[in-house]
């Protein structure tokens, strides 16, 4: 007997897929079953770094720690992470498998096809059911040959589908009806049912709504989701969550965190702790305005490093930042960020774009090489300025050095890492996940004038907002139908 499958696909993208996927990952092993998250194609450039050493999209880490599960690469066997309009680096399973354009991409899915069912099959023998995410819409036709992401996997592993629409947009009714339209009828018979997602309001007003959607599509509602306002403390699966965080008014005696918006940023959230304090404004600043006077600005990742600091210059942020620094104000990067503070980066191979050198912003004395082998491990330390514990992971492809790295940032298991001036004030490491860290925040924070928020604990606030979200579900949605429609794949 095939082991129980339960595969959400969108109506499009954002439409809570993630999420749903966590809460109900979290529902169902409450209640006892063994149950592991699995997305067969992700794009994403928020990644996090596995148990077995690869990368994955970070939505499937989140959803494996629902599951009390550690995060492996059978979870998401396919991630792409766009490195410019047409392109994207190809991860397969784990590891970096090359740059592809889009076209290129779309002959390969045939091939990846059975390794990706392979994956899921592997995470089915172990566990008594697998969740599984879709990717963008179910009803992008356009894509459906080779497909390995919707209805291609669905089809291809005989899992039954669930739809999910996002009511806040707007045309939720047409979403759902469309899309059952445009499905071949082989398609459409493995759909059970739908969710209407992100509810605003008085739900008795939809009622109505159902009745036409089952005419029209013979599917049943299986639950309506008012919004969850708590989801922004959980990490997001792609950059289209940046779209929708709100600059902050900066608040009497609040410290101001200043960060660009760089077009390929990478594992943004490093930012949610710092968010997340109640005496910080962080704000990030999208293109077209300049960096605004502030305590710190912070440099985050990027999937392209040479590429964003191309941006960055070309928005004359770079201005803005030397400008900062040479008033004596602080400087903080991280992974990609902090190889723009150095004098050079070079990727002499075309490993993330045309082959070439960019000068760097000259914060550190540091030069950074690109090279093809990618960096990917799981790390803990200390920050050497203050002792405070520090744990995360590392995902680059440079290596860093020069004589700015003989003033270290961290020490971690595996030696130093990182690079800080002499006067303290500007600074940059590797290392993904550094606010996460408590006694680190706030020691960080207490440094620049202010005070981190005693009360935040980051790590059970994640367990908490887990646990909010799968009451939420449990409310919202029928769950034991949902059991039933994986149980009888």
């Amino acid at each position: 007997m095939p082991a129980a499958a339960l595969m959400l696909q969108g109506t499009g993208s954002d439409v809570g897929k993630s999420l749903l996927v966590a809460g109900l990952a979290r529902v169902l092993t409450r209640r006892g079953l063994r149950v592991l998250p699995f997305k067969p194609q992700n794009m994403s450039n928020n990644a996090a770094v596995t148990e077995d050493g690869g990368e994955i999209g970070r939505a499937q880490a989140l959803q494996a720690r629902a599951c009390g599960a550690a995060p492996r690469i059978a979870m998401n066997p396919v991630l792409l992470k766009p490195q410019a309009e047409t392109g994207a680096q190809l991860i397969v399973e784990g590891r970096v498998a090359g740059t592809v354009s889009a076209a290129a991409y779309q002959a390969m899915k045939a091939v990846l096809l059975p390794r990706v069912v392979a994956c899921f099959a592997r995470l089915a023998d172990e566990a008594d059911l697998v969740l599984v995410e879709g990717a963008g819409s179910a009803a992008e036709i356009n894509l459906r040959p080779g497909d390995i992401a919707n209805m291609g996997f669905a089809t291809a592993a005989r899992v039954p589908v669930v739809l999910v629409g996002d009511i806040d947009r707007g045309g939720v009714i047409a979403a759902l009806v469309g899309t059952h339209a445009l499905l071949a009828p082989d398609e459409r018979a493995l759909l059970r049912g739908y969710i209407v997602n992100k509810f605003r309001g008085d739900v008795r007003l939809f009622r109505d709504a159902l009745d036409v959607i089952e005419a029209r599509t013979g599917l049943a509602a299986l639950g309506i989701v008012p919004w969850f306002t708590a989801a922004r403390d959980l990490p997001a699966e792609d950059g289209m969550a940046l779209a929708r965080r709100d600059t902050p008014r900066a608040r009497a005696g609040a410290l101001r965190i200043v960060v660009p918006r760089l077009p390929r940023i990478s594992n943004f959230d490093d930012l949610d702790p710092l968010a997340a304090e109640l005496g910080i404004a962080l704000m990030l600043i999208e293109p077209g305005r300049p960096l605004p006077d502030c305590d710190l600005v912070l440099l985050p990742g990027s999937k392209a490093t040479r590429a964003d600091l191309a941006a960055l210059r070309a928005e004359g942020w770079d201005i803005d930042v030397i400008a900062h620094a040479r008033k004596g104000g602080a400087v903080l990067g991280v992974c990609g960020g902090y190889q723009m503070l150095g004098r050079s980066i070079a990727d002499p191979d075309g490993i993330e774009g045309a082959p070439g050198e960019s000068p760097g912003l000259g914060l550190l004395a540091i030069d950074t090489v690109l090279t093809g082998e990618k960096i990917l491990r799981a790390a803990r330390g200390i920050e050497i300025a203050t002792g405070a514990a520090v744990s995360g992971y590392e995902m680059h492809l440079g290596r860093s050095a020069g004589p700015g790295a003989e003033r270290p940032m961290l020490r971690l298991e595996r030696g130093p890492d990182g690079a800080v001036s002499a006067d303290g004030r500007i600074a940059g490491c590797h290392l993904h996940g550094l606010f996460g860290g408590d006694d680190f925040r706030r020691a960080f924070l207490a440094r620049l004038g202010g005070a981190g928020d005693p009360a935040l604990a980051w790590d059970a606030r994640i367990e908490a907002t887990l646990d909010a979200l799968a009451a939420h579900l449990e409310a919202a949605l029928d769950i034991d139908r949902l059991v039933e429609i994986a149980h009888a794949r």
